[in-house]
């Protein structure tokens, strides 16, 4: 047996003990992840994915006499969905969302422009008065908004006082915008202020400079900057808002109904879980269609 024999038979197990602990270390590595992802990944598929294939599933089936599903394949529920009766409540419900995006926004800029010009110390306050709200559950907002706005309320009391009540504030579009406002606005002021907080102050000092005026800086060079917060904020405040159920069944008293209620009635109260799950399809083409047009804008950002 040659010498260059021997060092081969010893050499091959030599690399196999060598990569044996790479082989360890990986199977340690994958436990780990599995270890911490597993619990998200399970929670997701079991309360997510698998709630969402079966809405999904449900679109393509109809009604039984008497609620339920029957497991045969029909496209009526798309059919009716092109129903003027119900368009007028997708369109509504687009309508109100985005008057409700655009008030937060009009009221959200001024308000994050101004917290990230403050000194830190009360910049640290300013923002937990913004979220303050959410620390309080959500339905006690808005019945406490129901307590202001009634008849005997806070509001019309002293309007009364004043010689210039009562007025009727409750039960209409305009006080489920409000509401809607109210309670997604700090998703508004906290994207605004995060892209407000990154932008480099001497840009602003640089165009004045050059002769720009205010309005023209801030058209020219802020808004374009923070551009990327708008849309997230716009995108945070809108999302919620078209899907709402709560506040135009208590603000709006059911005058008002928006696609978040129908969805409720079809599943709860009519039984129609078809006709429910493309509603839900209808609702979620929607949002999908708005993250992609977010995404797009980052990318362009």
């Amino acid at each position: 047996m040659t010498r260059s024999t021997v060092s081969g038979a010893t050499a091959a197990p030599r690399s196999r003990r060598s990569r044996a602990p790479g082989r360890t270390a990986a199977g340690r590595s994958a436990v780990g992840r599995l270890v911490f992802l597993g619990p998200g990944l399970a929670y997701l598929i079991v309360l997510l994915l698998v709630p969402l294939a079966l809405v999904l599933s449900y679109t393509i089936f109809r009604r039984g006499r008497f609620g339920g599903v029957v497991y045969e394949a029909t496209g009526e529920n798309f059919t009716r969905l092109l129903d003027p009766l119900y368009l007028d409540v997708i369109v509504g419900s687009l309508k109100l969302a985005s008057i409700a995006t655009v008030i937060a926004l009009l009221v959200g800029y001024p308000t994050a422009y101004l917290i990230a010009q403050l000194p830190r110390k009360w910049k640290t306050i300013a923002l937990v008065a913004i979220v303050l709200p959410f620390w309080t559950n959500f339905l006690v907002r808005i019945y406490a908004w129901i307590v202001l706005l009634s008849g005997p309320g806070l509001v019309n009391s002293t309007l009364g006082d004043l010689g210039l009540g009562p007025f009727e504030f409750l039960y209409n579009q305009g006080t489920i915008v409000t509401g809607l406002v109210y309670s997604y606005l700090p998703l508004m002021v906290l994207p605004l202020y995060a892209a407000i907080e990154k932008l480099d102050p001497q840009l602003r000092e640089a165009s004045a400079n050059l002769g720009a005026r205010p309005a023209r800086t801030f058209v020219s060079v802020t808004l374009p900057l923070t551009l990327p917060g708008v849309v997230t904020g716009c995108l945070f405040v809108f999302v919620p808002s078209f899907g709402n159920f709560i506040i135009p069944e208590l603000l709006g008293g059911g005058r008002s109904i928006m696609v978040g209620n129908l969805i409720r009635d079809q599943f709860l109260k009519a039984r129609d879980w078809p006709f429910g799950s493309t509603l839900a399809l209808a609702l979620l083409a929607v949002l999908v269609v708005l993250l992609l047009l977010q995404a797009w804008s980052a990318r362009r950002a």
